[in-house]
């Protein structure tokens, strides 16, 4: 490691010095705590008896070679403060923890498993012209297993287990990557890894390092990306964990009005030289050694506004750490995808850093979750009030490279899941869901869809139980539209039309825009030498042969009905294919519903 780098913010490779290294003969610790008095690590292999470190002389770091600590064991260093108190800390790049509520580190090779997944590495992109579906998981709580632990029903699969049943899942579904919730390891299940003590340790939840390498190679041989939901705006504030480290303020903002986030958690000072080395390494290690596709950035508006309010100020020196960041994961893993959770109007977070920008690959588009989900609540004689609320996606959409997320928070602290949000019956709020859905689907914009939203689930996410997979058996019109949200991924999947040029307006166009009374809106996708034409009608009655006007002679050949019979619908009025003479044609449209055509 370069020290002089670590200081001011430009180490990558921090992991591999600080820590602890297994070796031939023994282990070799390192930690940095400026602050501290003195150091010790205790653990297993001494009897939880200070083995004090020495100190390098050089800004606070101490260091250590023990003969009697071996891998497995646990660990934590005994910080001993100016003012005689003493504090026991888990290691700060410490690779693997304890299982809550204890809180020790334990030693971990790096270098245990052996991927082989080459191809996938070789071949895996950003993946601007090419489909990304993303299944945003929860690890402990998509499926549970049946089996019996300690008296304990329905305990988590372990890493190398989830493959087996989660991967054919995920191709069956026409889903191309999968994030998972934060894994780094973290005290209390409620928080959902939000709230992290170890940044360089799995959560023991689930195993081991090597069982996720496992679960990530599983998945690159069978042609699914793994994204990593990562945290490097704020951290927990349990004693054993990075608050007040060394005595002082190593990790956190000074103290003052701005330390405590609005989560009740430190905000990391990305400022300070120290700290922006060990996010860096943070990021490098999980792409490196874990070989992740890319990272998905928890609360970027906490980055760019100080307390994430515009009103409040631009923070320029987080900016810039952020700049650096992404600029540095591009040079050194080009492969991996970047994505911004960031619900503000600040421009150009994925823009290039060379030219300004934040150097994201992809923003979250919060703006058009909202509106549509708000529209869907609404009564079908609101909606005539709120037409534009969906154009208006379209009057912003190529400023950032958007991806459309309807994600986990979207279904939690009594907002309902996405189908019970939609306006109507039990049978309304089904044919509206699916016709959301295709809407979803056809708009321009990568994908991403939380666990749960696929089998139309009423109840709100929980982390402490499984999803409603029950309801597949016990209820058609779950069943039916899971057949639907599984048809809606395989066709975006494999129509170009729906998954290239969507960051080039010449590949979008409207051609009905204007039918407030009616509630219908079209447009067209034109990619990859094929033209598609999505159709709907969001208002509450049916339409035969209504007129829609499309330049030229042609044959609409049907790809998906919402109200088809198969799918739960009524399939009233159903034309598979609808010929387009002297630049017209009539389609029959069903209430609530959407419809999906090859212009050929």
């Amino acid at each position: 490691m370069n020290i002089d780098d670590f200081y001011n913010g430009n180490e990558w490779k921090a992991y591999e010095y600080f820590g602890a290294h297994p070796e031939k003969d023994g282990v070799r610790f390192c930690v940095y705590a400026p602050r501290a008095k003195k150091v010790s690590v205790i653990g297993e292999f001494n009897y939880w008896r200070d083995t004090f470190m020495d100190c390098e002389g050089r800004g606070g770091i101490y260091s250590i070679f023990i003969p009697e600590a071996k891998e497995g064991q646990m660990y934590k260093y005994r910080i001993y403060h100016h003012d005689g108190t003493v504090t026991d800390k888990a290691d700060p790049y410490g690779f693997g923890m304890e299982l809550r509520p204890c809180s020790a580190s334990i030693i971990r090779r790096r270098d245990g498993y052996v991927f082989s997944d080459d191809e996938w590495m070789r071949d895996c992109d950003k993946r601007y012209d090419r489909p990304l579906n993303i299944f945003e998981m929860h690890f402990g709580s998509w499926k549970k297993t049946s089996e019996e632990m300690d008296g304990l029903h329905n305990i988590w699969y372990r890493y190398e287990e989830m493959g087996e049943v989660l991967i054919p899942y995920l191709k069956d579904n026409g889903y191309t990557h999968v994030e998972i919730m934060p894994l780094f390891e973290h005290p209390l299940d409620e928080s959902w890894g939000y709230q992290s003590t170890g940044f360089f340790a799995p959560t023991s939840r689930y195993g081991t390092c090597d069982g996720l390498k496992s679960f990530i190679n599983d998945c690159h041989n069978a042609g699914i990306g793994v994204i990593l939901d990562f945290v490097m705006v704020h951290f927990a504030t349990d004693d054993y964990g990075l608050k007040t480290f060394d005595g002082g303020d190593l990790y956190e903002l000074p103290q003052s009005d701005i330390t405590m986030s609005e989560w009740g958690s430190y905000n990391f000072f990305h400022a300070k030289g120290e700290v922006a080395s060990f996010l860096k390494s943070c990021a490098d290690y999980w792409l490196s050694d874990y070989h992740f596709d890319g990272l998905r950035f928890d609360a970027i508006s906490n980055i760019i506004y100080w307390r994430g309010r515009q009103e409040c100020g631009v923070n320029e020196k987080a900016l810039e750490f952020v700049k650096s960041l992404n600029r540095g994961i591009k040079d050194r893993h080009p492969h991996a995808i970047l994505f911004a959770e960031d619900s503000t109007t600040y421009l150009k977070v994925t823009a290039p850093v060379e030219y300004d920008g934040l150097g994201f690959d992809y923003k979250w588009d919060l703006g058009f979750m909202h509106d549509t989900l708000d529209f869907f609540a609404c009564p079908v004689d609101e909606r005539r009030n709120r037409y534009d609320q969906l154009l208006f996606s379209m009057h912003y959409f190529y400023n950032e490279l958007y991806l459309l997320a309807f994600s986990h928070d979207e279904v939690v602290h009594g907002k309902k899941t996405l189908i019970d949000k939609m306006y109507g019956s039990y049978e309304d709020k089904f044919a509206q869901y699916r016709a959301f859905y295709l809407y979803w689907y056809t708009h321009p914009g990568k994908k991403l869809s939380f666990m749960g939203n696929e089998i139309a689930q009423f109840r709100e996410w929980g982390e402490w139980r499984e999803q409603d997979y029950d309801v597949l058996m016990q209820f058609p019109m779950h069943r039916m539209f899971a057949r639907f949200s599984k048809d809606v991924g395989l066709t975006y999947l494999s129509h170009r039309a729906l998954n290239e040029g969507e960051y080039n307006s010449a590949c979008f166009n409207y051609i009905i825009n204007d039918r407030r009374d009616d509630l219908v809106y079209a447009y067209e996708r034109v990619a990859g030498g094929e033209k598609i034409l999505a159709v709907f009608n969001f208002g509450g009655r049916d339409y035969r042969d209504y007129e829609i006007k499309i330049a030229g002679n042609h044959q609409l050949n049907e790809l998906i009905n919402s109200n088809a019979e198969i799918y739960g619908g009524s399939d009233k009025g159903n034309m598979i294919n609808v010929p387009v003479r002297n630049n017209r044609c009539y389609v029959n449209l069903a209430a609530y519903s959407g419809r999906l055509f090859v212009v050929e």
